[in-house]
């Protein structure tokens, strides 16, 4: 499996995306990989030396499908996503964390970055690929796995809607200070992605910023099968 360009990272209107994110704790990536790389991607799911472990989520309460982590070394197709990607988030990450009034700060480049992780014991991959089938959903939750944690991650369809399956939409939660929970259905088509808030984010308000909560998750597959690839730039205890 072959690494894209990072050409298709770089070419996205970043302060675009940067403004999404903080209207909406959200930003859709169009187009992230090819139909070809999808279904290479969605291709490697199994019980194969790529994955070092395996996940039901109905055994954990997390819902209903299956995942698997992968192993190190990663793909070269992921490991390209979550290298050319890093640099374009990281300034973000360190803007919404000097909003927020938190000491965390993020290196430039993303091997830095798992550096830290690793001196701190966090030291397993955490990118993962997912299969839903009709009737599986995924719980509202965030992917920390440790203390350090990047704020954002993507998720990207590798499936497409409507004829791969129907159902199965990323859906978001906002739990915002003394206020309701406002819900977030994002559409994506095969091969988008959607970069987004691992947990919290910070929200302008009137007497300045103020931090938000996000969880994720997928609601119910009325059919078919669905397929997604989860880059997470931290990696897991």
């Amino acid at each position: 499996m072959s690494a894209f360009p990072s050409t298709r990272i770089d070419a996205y209107d970043w302060d675009a995306i940067a403004g999404d994110l903080d209207r909406e704790g959200w930003a859709v990536l169009p187009g992230l990989l090819a139909d070809a790389e999808c279904d290479a991607v969605a291709g490697m799911y199994g019980p194969t030396g790529a994955f070092r472990s395996h996940v039901h989520m109905a055994r954990h309460g997390f819902g209903k499908g299956e995942y698997r982590y992968f192993a190190y070394p990663l793909p070269p197709l992921v490991e390209a996503a979550r290298i050319c990607l890093y640099p374009h988030v990281a300034p973000i990450a360190n803007r919404w964390s000097e909003r927020m009034g938190m000491a965390a700060r993020f290196p430039a480049d993303h091997a830095s970055f798992l550096a830290r992780c690793h001196e701190a014991g966090q030291r397993r991959p955490t990118p993962l690929l997912l299969e839903y089938g009709e009737g599986d959903y995924n719980c509202l939750h965030q992917d920390l796995y440790g203390d350090h944690v990047f704020p954002l991650q993507v998720a990207v369809l590798l499936s497409q809607p409507g004829r791969d399956f129907t159902g199965g939409e990323f859906v978001l939660t906002e739990q915002r200070p003394r206020m309701q929970s406002r819900a977030s259905v994002v559409p994506l088509g095969k091969g988008d992605g959607v970069l987004f808030a691992v947990n919290q984010r910070p929200q302008r308000g009137t007497r300045g910023d103020y931090r938000v909560t996000l969880r994720h998750g997928v609601s119910t597959l009325r059919s078919g099968r669905r397929h997604t690839l989860g880059i997470i730039f931290h990696d897991a205890a």
